[in-house]
């Protein structure tokens, strides 16, 4: 089949940010007086769990502390944008491939994340000169969705911006709840997991790559 378009869902399909979310929690959490501090493998235990919200909420009550789970979210978000700009971040691997291989065969590009404008924004700012806006047919955030993923709405809001249907694309995510997300929206999504999502079985994709060529779109 010829696919019109592929879908990236996410900012960790096109950066690996893992160990940037987890500094980023500790930073939130000095600041808001907290004495918590998670290692790298405290955090790929905690990412069982979906939604920074919940986890700091759910390690909130194992420690019985009463904390502002919603508030230390949002500053860690802050801190997250500014993590990406200062420490300027690379491409992950085969993802310029990919985007050559649209752009030399007509193929539309979307980001389709649900995530703010401010870490949209770090994201582009961060990859300048590897990658940009303009090389995309649509760019999702928050703002376009009254649900975030796992709810398919970004999905759908990117299919009618794009006026394609489900089966003319592919989606690229990289964690089990945006994947939920493309499911949803009855799209074909690969598995691109980044460092602290390898080891995890994932339900419902396509297929689990570790790199993203030209081939995906044979399978």
């Amino acid at each position: 089949m010829d696919y019109k378009a592929i879908l990236f869902g996410s900012i960790g399909t096109l950066i690996e940010t893992s160990d940037l979310q987890r500094e980023s929690f500790n930073e939130a959490f000095k600041e808001a007086g907290l004495d918590w501090y998670w290692d790298q493998e405290d955090y790929r235990l905690l990412l069982k769990q979906s939604g920074g919200t919940k986890r700091i909420e759910d390690f909130a009550e194992k420690n019985n502390v009463n904390v502002n789970a919603s508030q230390i979210r949002n500053r860690k978000t802050e801190i997250f944008s500014s993590f990406i700009i200062k420490n300027k971040q690379k491409l992950r691997k085969s993802v310029d491939e990919i985007l050559k291989y649209t752009k030399d065969n007509n193929i539309k590009l979307a980001f389709s994340t649900s995530t703010t404008l401010n870490n949209v924004d770090a994201v582009f700012e961060s990859l300048s000169g590897q990658i940009a806006k303009e090389d995309f047919d649509f760019i999702g955030n928050k703002s376009f969705v009254k649900n975030e993923k796992p709810h398919p709405e970004i999905y759908k809001v990117t299919l009618d911006k794009l006026n394609l249907q489900p089966e003319d694309c592919i989606a690229i995510e990289d964690t089990q709840v945006s994947l939920n997300s493309a499911v949803k929206a009855k799209l074909k999504c690969f598995i691109f997991p980044g460092n602290f999502h390898r080891s995890k079985k994932f339900n419902g994709a396509f297929k689990e790559i570790n790199k993203i060529n030209k081939n995906i779109f044979k399978s």
